[in-house]
């Protein structure tokens, strides 16, 4: 069958806009927070030790996929991309969320006294391991660090995003210019800061513990789960009539391709962080993953192994699966759920070493977290175009193939 050359004029005849779902989008959202919130004070309240620990393991997974999309925009115009400017403005949106999801980091820095023992000063200095690090883990300090890591991200989303717009309504290829220019500088401030929190949000969990691989494997999860993200989102604004023709089976092979080569890598890093640290057996290490291998722990590990690496790994090595969009659909859920399911075995034992504390406010806040999330999408969309209409390498990515 011959192929049929794409141009701008394609975008005529095809929704760019959310429209009136917009609304519907947004609502959901709304419904989806407030039920989700109110249910998990309604159920956690009798334990609210165990509510911040379920508050941060939904909060960093929420937050995971939109620093996903901050990594993806300045890399694809660092690299020049033509495959990904059809799905590169969802991407723009995605990053929409983090100013709202820096506001959700408000209640766990108020109440951080019920996840970081480190918060206790004085607990820091009389320990023998942490009286080095007490001047690093303070309250001040953390909380001044949260504050620097969102307003920097905050303001590298800001940028790619206006810029991208105006073009939308210029023209001006120098827009384009600007955010190559930015995009080197970006990802490496990306790189450091993602990592910082990585360490200051999951790892100081336990003060004791350190390990220089963990921001990679953090960041392994995050690329992930965004394909992942991207795909469900890309599919969802396709049956609902909208991107028809202009991304097309292509793009989701490279979904597929980046879920299948990053959920090796994150295997992995995995396996190199714990052969490293059991290898080396230091006492201060291997606790860490000690307390992951007994009292039921052990088991969630080994459906980690299975489900974060082998199945995902088997699934999506074939052609087939990476251009039939039903099964990448049920590979983006499956990944999504088991992202979770690995910041729930990063975080929680650190809470309840003796057992899986497995409770319903666990779930319910992550209905809360995922409602913000959608509307902060729906908000951030707007009435705008989902494209990048006047790109100088759209009609390369309309008419990409994989060869």
């Amino acid at each position: 069958m011959a192929h049929v050359h794409k141009d701008a004029s394609l975008l005529d005849r095809t929704g760019l806009t959310l429209g009136a779902a917009r609304t519907r989008i947004l609502g959901v959202g709304a419904v989806l927070a407030v039920a989700g919130f109110g249910a998990s004070f309604a159920v956690g309240s009798a334990d609210m030790h165990h509510f911040w620990y379920a508050y941060l393991l939904n909060y960093v997974w929420v937050l995971s996929l939109a620093l996903g999309a901050l990594w993806f925009v300045p890399l694809q115009h660092l690299t020049r991309s033509e495959w990904s400017v059809v799905i590169r403005r969802i991407a723009e949106v995605v990053t929409g969320a983090i100013p709202v999801l820096g506001l959700l980091a408000i209640p766990l820095l108020l109440n951080l006294h019920h996840v970081y023992h480190w918060s206790d000063t004085e607990h820091m200095l009389h320990d023998p391991l942490t009286a080095h690090k007490a001047a690093y883990m303070s309250p001040m300090w953390f909380t001044i660090r949260v504050v620097v890591y969102f307003v920097i991200w905050s303001l590298l989303a800001h940028l790619f995003r206006h810029w991208s717009r105006k073009q939308d309504e210029s023209g001006d290829v120098g827009y384009t210019f600007k955010c190559e220019k930015l995009a080197g500088a970006a990802l490496v401030i990306y790189g450091l800061t993602q990592t910082l929190a990585a360490f200051d949000l999951i790892m100081s969990l336990d003060s004791h513990w350190f390990s220089t691989m963990f921001g990679v494997y953090w960041f392994a999860g995050i690329v992930v789960s965004f394909f992942a993200l991207m795909t469900l989102l890309t599919s969802g604004l396709q049956r609902s009539g909208r991107l028809e023709r202009v991304v097309t089976i292509e793009h989701y092979n490279d979904f597929g391709r980046a879920m299948f080569a990053f959920t090796f890598f994150w295997a992995y890093i995995a396996f190199s962080q714990w052969m490293l640290i059991w290898y080396a057996n230091i006492p201060e290490e291997t606790g860490w993953f000690l307390r992951r291998q007994s009292h039921g722990w052990d088991l969630w590990g080994y459906a980690l192994i299975a489900g974060h690496w082998l199945f995902p790994f088997a699934g999506l090595m074939s052609r087939f699966t990476k251009r039939r969009v039903p099964l990448m659909v049920f590979w983006a859920v499956w990944i999504l759920i088991m992202h979770w399911v690995d910041l729930y075995w990063l975080i929680m034992p650190e809470l309840s070493p003796e057992g899986i504390p497995f409770a319903p406010v666990d779930v319910t806040l992550l209905l809360g977290m995922a409602g913000v999330f959608i509307a902060a999408l729906a908000v951030t969309a707007g009435d705008r175009p989902l494209i990048c209409r006047r790109d100088p390498r759209l009609e390369e990515s309309l008419n990409f193939e994989n060869y």
